[in-house]
């Protein structure tokens, strides 16, 4: 009696449960920083040389390091200074940089110490192991045996725990004058252990019985859980529909809670729990039989997240070291070959079962989710069955073994499993106020009543057991389920020992009821430990190469296509992988969590939006057989057909009509825009599973990945649809480009169909980058393509005479047949081609245009202005002496370069010319797209008067010319000679009044030339000197604006001076040559005056008479009929 009451006492006061519990956490995190200091890549640690720690790299310490680990662990720190000189230098440095390293081993010689403690204690109090019926208790305990044996296992693989530890206690000695207290413990550690296993079973040795009749208690779980797929299915598991009358019925049985034990958990427990106690596998026939079919399962243990250990090996090469164990080594060589022949394809089978059995638990719990309450058992089970299927997987498939169907470890279709475990979790978190509802009422209509119903046929019950399960009753009753969790861990803890009043053994209705009742409470606030436990895959994070291989594998086929955002949501378990003991890792776990997930969202991206602008591509070359430029060959032929039928030539491929494409035979036939579109479903599919989730604290939305990439590859595609050719200067004409861009934009707003996605945002962030001169990546855009052409191909080609511009038809034409062109200049000019254009860069785009033609223009300004600099004196008295016609006559002698002056007067009129219609095609897309902002504007414009201040003018004026409006003042010339005139007002000013002087007295030049004839056809003249009109005006404007004085009188002036020198052209009647294009040159003064807002024809005609006009305009227009006719 005595004996039992100190049994109880040392049960009560040792606190079994608690401890249990505080170890295995801190074991856990124990593990994690060996691990840690383990491992070579993920983080910096000792394997790698660039991640080591900085003292084991340095040179000057190569010494003390080889000196240590020869010496290790009786280091002479005098008697051999010699060595140890690096570390004398730096011993403070040398300290703090080791000391996280000595305390981590340290930790796990505590860690030794209570376990050890612990196990004596439960060996003391004899306590009892049944997993079916103390489950708490028992799990708890074999999980601590197996975290302390993982942990000593992690530190054997850590190479330099000598050198650590000995350069610290080095530091140490020297910089306090003694070794560190712990060390001569830790370096006894570290001897003991070279040998793990060997060391470990001598410590078990005594602990023999406890783990043999805990790993006993699996001999009816063990093997019901380890079945093929072929019994899986003739049992219909996992199946809802199986029986529907018991559909509603509460999933209920005796050991609820080893349904979801994790079938490589229990693996791990038996295969080195008898390793360590394996004298039971010679003298208990249950043990040997339970290690075997253990042995069947596998070849590899995994230690922690990607370390395992090749547990046939390990256990062979032990035990061919102890006598009588010839026949277990025979066993595990018959084990290891099944494994090989067996495994892989069984394993297969199973992952085919739940994939089905999954889908269709899921559509079942979709549509009727109020089945979550009574079947949330199916849902762990579920979830718990396929976490160990791929967990499998992934430890084998960087650990093949020799076998004829290596297939077997490849699984393309990893996809769709992972995708109903992530739908199954979603599911239990959004409804997990039903599931909780449900709980709640049965715990107080069911497990209440039946607890109480079983606590009162107890015929014993003594005060501290009548206590926990007081206490017990009164926390179910509030629904608490975490101090639900605790209080039956310690009431099973109190009742397992040996000799106890109340012995749970002896009541397995009440252990029953317990575990029933404690998975209900769980569901009440514990869903997301719950599914943390049965469903993480946060190993996933340390099998980066197979989690990308599985990825691409499963992205190859189309059917798994759906899925494929299962990977990038495995990734949000990764943050359930790091512990408070270890914070040191958590920043690179999640870097690589982070990297796994976009990786994998970037490419389901690509994959989609490829897809998406092929099918983009195709509609986009059936939009362009109906354009009005492929018509002509069937107008022909239909009038050649009605005319006279006439047979097609042999050879000779018939044009297939647009719209054959959709023709045919047979609906089974398929072509390929129904596999894109089967492709887009599928890809489509993925997107709309999930619109967010998280990945430690970062909101991923998986639709911005591929709004990315669209955007990106369209940005690329619209370019590239330009077709320029910098070395032809060739480009497509923008009505093509403009109704390429339609027809994808088109087909872009079909995704709406497939996902939720912002297609117009997509649109308009692209379109609006393409108006910019670079887009957001740095690339070339339209803008500047465009720009380019027009500037380079173009307007060059016009300063040269070839390209005319053509008022007439409100474009450029080539000028003759003989200097044949690449391209045809009014198919890239004219008004619908401009308005193209507009569409296409609007009003930003053409900003930019504008800025280089103004650049441009300012070029040939400061030309200009040194010619006039250069002849200014001439220029000076030309001015004051234009009315006197002799001396003029003797002055134009003297003023050479008048040509240079028209040419370059007239490059710059052909520019502003191109500008001005630009400006006129964007004033017609505003008033298309936005005729009411327009409005206002052309109002405002209208109310400036000569009046008004400059500034406000020209502010008015810039807001109209963006608008596309003509303004009387140009604002960007303005602009641009504000910012390129660098001496002073005045002499700005004098050059001005000169530069107009020169170009009036120039104009007889143009007489000279045979191109400076009018022609009616084109409204203008064949050498664009019409366009000096708009140069004169533009620049004379924006100049005068400038320097602040009356642009009307200086043009008054200027037209004084030009008619009295055209005038004397006229009076030269004998000179042939000056005369030849005379009536044309007269023409050029009327233009002038008729495009400037400052001149009017009274003032004309007061300086210049009419009746010359209009005898020139009849010379021209007869001419031109003469021609013709």
């Amino acid at each position: 009696m005595s004996q039992t009451r100190s049994i109880m006492a040392m049960a009560y006061q040792q606190k079994l449960a608690e401890k249990l519990t505080i170890l295995n956490d801190r074991g856990t995190g124990v593990l994690l920083r060996m691990n840690y200091i383990k491992k070579p890549v993920l983080f910096q640690t000792c394997l790698d040389p660039k991640l080591r720690p900085q003292y084991l790299t340095d040179k000057t310490m190569e010494a003390s390091v080889k000196y240590i680990n020869k010496k290790f662990p009786n280091i002479d720190f005098r008697g051999n200074s010699q060595y140890l000189v690096g570390i004398q230098k730096h011993k403070s440095e040398v300290m703090v940089a080791m000391s996280s390293y000595y305390d981590s081993f340290i930790d796990v010689m505590e860690f030794r110490d209570h376990v050890y403690e612990l196990l004596n204690t439960i060996d003391a109090c004899q306590c009892f192991f049944n997993i079916a019926v103390n489950f708490d208790f028992t799990k708890n305990y074999l999980e601590l045996i197996i975290t302390y044996i993982s942990v000593i296992i992690m530190l054997s693989r850590v190479e330099d725990k000598k050198v650590l530890v000995g350069m610290y206690n080095c530091a140490h000695e020297m910089s306090n004058g003694s070794s560190d207290p712990a060390y001569p413990r830790l370096a006894q550690m570290f001897m003991e252990y070279e040998q793990p296993i060997k060391k470990l079973t001598e410590e078990f040795g005594p602990h023999t019985k406890g783990v043999t009749e805990a790993l006993l208690s699996l001999q009816m779980l063990y093997p019901r859980r380890n079945l093929p797929a072929e019994q899986w299915r003739s049992a219909q598991l996992l199946s809802l529909l199986s029986a529907p009358a018991s559909m509603l019925d509460p999933a209920c049985c005796d050991t609820m809670a080893c349904e979801y034990l994790s079938l490589e958990v229990m693996e791990r427990w038996i295969l080195l729990g008898y390793l360590l106690c394996h004298s039971s596998l010679n003298t208990n026939q249950s043990s040997q039989e339970l290690w075997k079919m253990a042995l069947r399962s596998g070849l590899y243990l995994t230690i922690i997240r990607d370390e395992t250990i090749n547990i046939h090996k390990i256990t062979e090469d032990y035990f061919d070291g102890l006598k009588g164990y010839s026949k277990r080594i025979a066993d595990i060589k018959e084990c290891r070959e099944h494994v090989t022949v067996n495994s892989g394809a069984m394993h297969r089978e199973r992952r085919g079962f739940l994939r089905n059995a999954l889908k269709e638990l899921v559509k079942v719990l979709e549509d009727e989710p109020g089945l979550l309450g009574p079947k949330v058992l199916f849902v762990f089970m579920a979830l718990s069955f396929s976490r160990d299927e791929v967990l499998w997987l992934v430890r084998y498939s960087e650990n093949i073994p020799k076998t004829k169907t290596p297939e077997d470890y490849v699984d393309s279709y990893m996809a769709e499993l992972l995708f109903y475990m992530e739908r199954l979790r979603t599911l239990m978190t959004k409804y997990s106020r039903v599931v909780q509802r449900y709980h709640v009422q049965y715990l107080a209509q069911f497990d209440a009543l039946l607890l109480n119903d079983t606590m009162q046929n107890m015929y014993v019950c003594p005060e501290e057991e009548s206590v926990l399960m007081t206490s017990f009753v009164s926390t179910l009753l509030h629904c608490s389920s975490v101090s639900t969790c605790l209080c039956c861990l310690m009431l099973q803890a109190y009742t397992s020992v040996s000799k106890a009043p109340l012995s749970l053994k002896e009541y397995p209705d009440l252990a029953k009821v317990m575990n029933m009742t404690q998975f209900h409470t769980k569901m009440l606030d514990n869903v997301q430990e719950m599914l943390h436990e049965t469903s993480d895959l946060s190993i996933l994070c340390f099998y980066p190469r197979v989690f990308e291989k599985m990825f691409s594998q499963s992205s190859e086929e189309v059917s798994m296509q759906r899925y494929l955002m299962s990977f990038p949501l495995v990734c949000s378990h990764f943050n359930q992988t790091v512990h408070p003991l270890c914070p040191e890792e958590t920043e690179a776990v999640e870097k690589r969590s982070l990297r796994l997930c976009v990786t994998f969202l970037e490419e389901i991206a690509k994959q989609t939006s490829s897809v998406i602008l092929e099918i983009c591509s195709e509609q986009c070359n059936l939009n362009d057989q109906l354009l009005p430029k492929h018509c002509g060959q069937t107008i022909s032929a239909a009038r050649n057909k009605k005319q006279k039928k006439q047979t097609p030539k042999k050879g000779e491929v018939q044009r297939e009509k647009p719209g054959t494409e959709s023709q045919r035979k047979d609906r089974a036939i398929v072509t390929n825009m129904d596999k894109l579109h089967l492709t887009l479903t599928e890809l489509c599919s993925s997107f709309s599973g999930s619109s967010d989730f998280t990945v430690f604290n970062h909101i991923v939305t998986p639709a911005e990945f591929l709004i990315s990439h669209l955007e990106t590859r369209l940005t690329k595609i619209i370019v590239r649809m330009a077709h320029y050719n910098q070395t032809t200067q060739e480009i497509g004409r923008p009505s093509d480009l403009l109704a390429g861009i339609r027809a994808y934009t088109a087909s872009l707003h079909t995704l709406s169909r497939y996902l939720s996605l912002d297609v117009t945002r997509l649109v308009k962030n692209v379109l609006l980058q393409q108006t910019q001169p670079l887009d957001s990546y740095g690339g070339q855009t339209i803008t500047t393509l465009y720009t380019n052409w027009y500037l380079e191909g173009l307007l060059r080609q016009a300063s040269s005479n070839l390209i005319v511009h053509c008022p007439a038809m409100h474009c450029f034409v080539n000028q003759t047949i003989e200097n044949e062109q690449s391209f045809r200049a009014e198919e890239y000019s004219d008004i619908s081609e401009m308005q193209a254009l507009a569409e296409l860069i609007g009003p930003y785009g053409l900003k930019f245009l504008s800025e280089n033609l103004m650049w441009h223009i300012t070029s040939q300004v400061g030309e200009l202005k040194k010619l006039v600099i250069e002849n200014m004196d001439v220029l000076v008295q030309m001015r004051a002496n234009f009315d006197k016609p002799e001396a003029m006559a003797n002055l134009q002698k003297r003023l050479p370069a008048g040509e240079n002056v028209l040419k370059r007067m007239t490059i710059i009129g052909v520019i502003l010319s191109f500008r001005a219609m630009a400006q006129d095609t964007l004033e017609d897309i505003m008033q298309k797209h936005c005729p009411y902002l327009m409005g206002p504007i052309e109002s405002l414009r209208d109310m400036v008067s000569p009046d008004t201040d400059i500034k406000v003018t020209l502010t008015v004026f810039e807001l109209a010319s963006a608008a596309g409006l003509t303004c009387d003042i140009d604002p960007a010339l303005v602009a641009a000679f504000f910012s390129s005139d660098n001496s002073s007002v005045d002499e700005e000013y004098k050059l001005t009044c000169l530069l107009l002087v020169y170009i009036a007295v120039s104009l007889p030049i143009l007489a000279l030339d045979p191109n400076s004839y009018y022609s009616r056809h084109y409204g203008g003249h064949h050498n664009n000197i019409h366009c000096l009109a708009t140069a004169v005006n533009q620049l004379s404007a924006a100049m005068f604006t400038v320097e602040s004085k009356n642009i009307e009188q200086h043009l008054k002036e200027f037209l004084l001076v030009a008619s009295s020198t055209l005038l004397q052209l006229g009076q030269n009647v004998e000179n042939r040559v000056d005369g030849k294009n005379r009536d044309s040159i007269y023409l050029l003064l009327h233009m002038i005056v008729e495009a400037s807002p400052f001149l009017s024809q009274d003032m004309l005609e007061s300086c210049f008479p009419y009746v010359l006009l209009r005898n020139a305009y009849r010379e021209v227009y007869k001419n031109y009929i003469i021609t013709l006719g």
